[in-house]
């Protein structure tokens, strides 16, 4: 089968179209025939080696890719929950081999049922930043309804899914982004938008119930400005578990007796959650570019420059 696979850490030229063996499911396994992987900034922060928390958890060679959606062709012996043919989408082997591939194995606990209103292109571009997204502003951030939260960073894949489940919640939505994408945030759901290239948010917000940060930037600064904004005791999450707070941003917490958190870990049964939010028509994806497989270095050059709308995918087969 082909995948992309790296031998090396570095920039995308290790990244290799390559003929590997079709894998064999393990007995609490599937095997899926991937139609379509997601891109995802973290893909390229695997790729770089540049992260010494998840260096430490990879072996090369591998594959990458965290978002897959496909067909199931083989089921282990231990499998009940799915069968040959059912059309899935999950998020596999995070972190190690992944997606960017024709054929993946990996646990069945890893994938749902694809929601059936939308593409397997669509559905692709789910998961990782879907899971994220629910992690942060249900399970660290506890939103509730008729709370304030600030998305900064909201027109990004993991940002937009914010804005859609905070509003689904009944919380007041508030959303940074660039001019170009104010529009759009106010078409999936956010009440009020800040242009932050032009408008410093630190300075008209006050008393936020919940600041999460699905900004691409690893900057402390940014956070410092992130818990100005917070009421007494809120909660700032951040999505970006590969960049420490430092001292400045724990010492900010502690000052106004708030939480920070860090969304380390995803929750795979809120697969299910998310696709029936999808087919009731409550969250839409927003795909910003589809890339042929071979293409995959220039999606990475695009992931990398942290002002993609919505999510970039791969096709792998159609």
């Amino acid at each position: 089968m082909k995948a992309i696979r790296i031998d090396e850490f570095g920039g995308t030229e290790v990244l290799k179209l390559i003929e590997v063996g079709r894998q064999v499911p393990a007995s609490d396994e599937i095997l899926v025939k991937v139609f379509a992987s997601g891109v995802n900034f973290v893909d390229c922060v695997i790729r770089s080696g540049t992260n010494d928390n998840f260096k430490s958890l990879l072996k090369l060679p591998l594959t990458l890719g965290c978002d897959a959606a496909g067909i199931v062709e083989e089921v282990g012996s231990d499998v009940t929950n799915f069968k040959k043919g059912d059309e899935v989408y999950g998020c596999p082997n995070f972190p190690g081999d992944g997606s960017y591939a024709e054929y993946c194995a990996a646990k069945a606990s890893q994938f749902a049922v694809k929601p059936k209103s939308i593409s397997f292109n669509e559905a692709a571009g789910v998961p990782l930043a879907a899971l994220v997204a629910w992690e942060g502003l249900f399970e660290l951030g506890q939103l509730q309804a008729g709370q304030r939260i600030l998305i900064h960073g909201a027109s990004g894949g993991i940002g937009s899914f914010a804005v859609q489940f905070a509003k689904a919640k009944g919380a007041y939505v508030i959303g940074t982004t660039s001019a170009n994408n104010i529009e759009f945030l106010k078409q999936i759901g956010a009440d009020e938008v800040l242009n932050y290239k032009t408008q410093n948010f630190e300075e008209s917000l006050r008393d936020i119930d919940v600041v999460f940060n699905a900004s691409p930037l690893r900057d402390n600064n940014e956070r410092l400005k992130c818990i100005s904004v917070l009421k007494e005791a809120g909660i700032f999450v951040s999505v970006n578990v590969d960049f420490p707070f430092d001292d400045a941003v724990n010492e900010a917490l502690a000052r106004k007796n708030a939480r920070g958190e860090m969304v380390a870990s995803q929750k795979h049964e809120n697969l299910s959650k998310i696709a029936k939010m999808i087919d009731e028509g409550k969250v839409k994806v927003t795909i910003s570019k589809i890339y042929p497989l071979e293409h995959v270095a220039q999606a990475h050059e695009e992931s990398i420059t942290g002002h993609v709308r919505g999510k970039l995918v791969l096709e792998i087969s159609k």
